[in-house]
């Protein structure tokens, strides 16, 4: 299955990395001056929009969320303590098994990360952690949206069924539906809780981790 593909997008959080738990806990830590239930109120919109970027989750915090004249930190405070938070445990975090064997299989597809993370932080820890050489298109994150990077870094004739998208969120899905992509939903890590009844109302193809598709 995966030899037939020239293009192959990965998102990053509960895909390459065991990372979802480590950015849902960072963001309940950094707005916990708040208060725990603005901080759950948070974590809660993360949960319900994962692979939308940092910046877009806090403003809304800050806009939506926080009451008119509550004190805390500001935009940038609370955008440096979560970053803060997060790279300690993007270096200690589970990378999913067989991606080595998993790109041999591939051939000559490209690979590239479209993620929500934050592109110069994921670059950082994907070289730390002897990954970056896997990605011969590129690691991209945010401020960017997903959409933005794909109709950037896809060619026109990538945008179709010739590049996959493998991803554990229903913004995933969305946004490789919006470039005509096929796509592969990734349940080990997925904190999308109802991932199961959107994969059968959305014929969504389903494999547990990544090296399941050289089964």
């Amino acid at each position: 299955m995966i030899d037939r593909y020239q293009t192959i997008v990965f998102d990053c959080d509960g895909v390459i990395l065991n990372s979802n738990k480590v950015k849902t806990d960072a963001f309940f830590q950094a707005a916990l001056p708040y208060g725990e239930e603005l901080a759950n109120a948070l974590v809660r919109f993360h949960v319900e929009n994962g692979g939308i970027s940092r910046y877009v989750k806090f403003k809304h915090f800050l806009d939506d969320i926080v009451p008119e004249g509550a004190k805390g930190p500001a935009l940038k405070e609370l955008l440096i303590s979560y970053a803060q938070k997060v790279r300690a445990g993007l270096l200690e975090c589970d990378v999913t098994p067989g991606l080595d064997d998993l790109r041999q299989a591939s051939g000559q597809a490209r690979w590239l990360v479209a993620s929500g993370g934050d592109q110069g932080e994921l670059r950082e820890v994907f070289a730390e952690r002897g990954l970056d050489t896997l990605f011969d298109g590129g690691i991209f994150g945010s401020p960017d949206a997903k959409d933005d990077i794909l109709a950037r870094e896809l060619t026109e004739r990538e945008q179709s069924p010739a590049t996959l998208f493998v991803g554990d969120s229903r913004y995933d899905h969305v946004v490789s539906q919006k470039f005509g992509l096929e796509f592969v939903f990734v349940t080990q890590w997925t904190e999308f809780y109802d991932w199961k009844s959107y994969s059968e109302e959305n014929v969504v193809f389903t494999v547990t981790e990544p090296y399941c598709l050289l089964l």
